[in-house]
């Protein structure tokens, strides 16, 4: 088996594999497939985690995954796949990052993954055995992996951005040690006077 051939054989696993795992998230937000939630389920999941309005989220967030997966696997218009899936899995991983890394804890380990190969998916191209392959590649040029990276990049940013500022205006104010203790001062009981004088 030639080199090149090799290169594409590894190209196409990759992306059935990433793109399959993508696409069943994806369906079990839009459609409720595996489990999922569908659209009214992850609604109000997206609520929880900051996302709102969290119909048009879950809908977002459902089509990177899914959209972004189906099209990695068939290698059609790759750069704006893997860059939509990306930006999809941005946000998963802000929700996770509280946690840590690793995926035992709750970390954001597996979503970073999953964005990262996508990522690397749409820069390096399909392959020989894609659509875009067949298409000469009219959707997979480098103006195309530019402007989709640029979008997914920006719109990400701005999604995340803006959950940040709703987690926080949600979570009760944290007191300082300084105002806790003030407070406590305050609120201790007197004790009464004994009696003046001697007996």
């Amino acid at each position: 088996m030639h080199l090149i051939d090799r290169k594409d054989l590894g190209l196409l696993v990759l992306r059935l594999g990433t793109g399959g795992v993508l696409f069943a998230h994806g369906s079990q937000k839009l459609l409720g497939w595996f489990g999922g939630g569908g659209i009214e389920g992850t609604s109000k999941a997206m609520e929880h985690m900051g996302f709102t309005p969290g119909r048009p989220s879950a809908i977002a967030a459902g089509l990177g995954e899914a959209g972004g997966g189906a099209l990695l696997a068939l290698g059609l218009s790759t750069p704006a796949a893997g860059a939509a899936a990306a930006g999809a899995m941005a946000g998963a991983v802000a929700v996770h990052a509280p946690a840590g890394f690793f995926a035992h804890g709750g970390g954001y380990e597996y979503p970073a993954f999953l964005g990262f190969v996508a990522a690397g998916l749409g820069l390096a191209g399909p392959g020989r055995y894609s659509v875009d392959h067949l298409t000469r590649h009219r959707l997979d040029r480098s103006v195309t992996v530019l402007l989709a990276f640029a979008a997914s990049a920006t719109a990400a940013a701005a999604v995340v951005n803006r959950r940040t500022a709703a987690v926080a205006a949600a979570a009760p104010a944290q007191e300082t040690p300084q105002e806790a203790s003030q407070e406590a001062s305050q609120e201790e009981p007197t004790e009464p006077e004994g009696p003046t004088g001697v007996a």
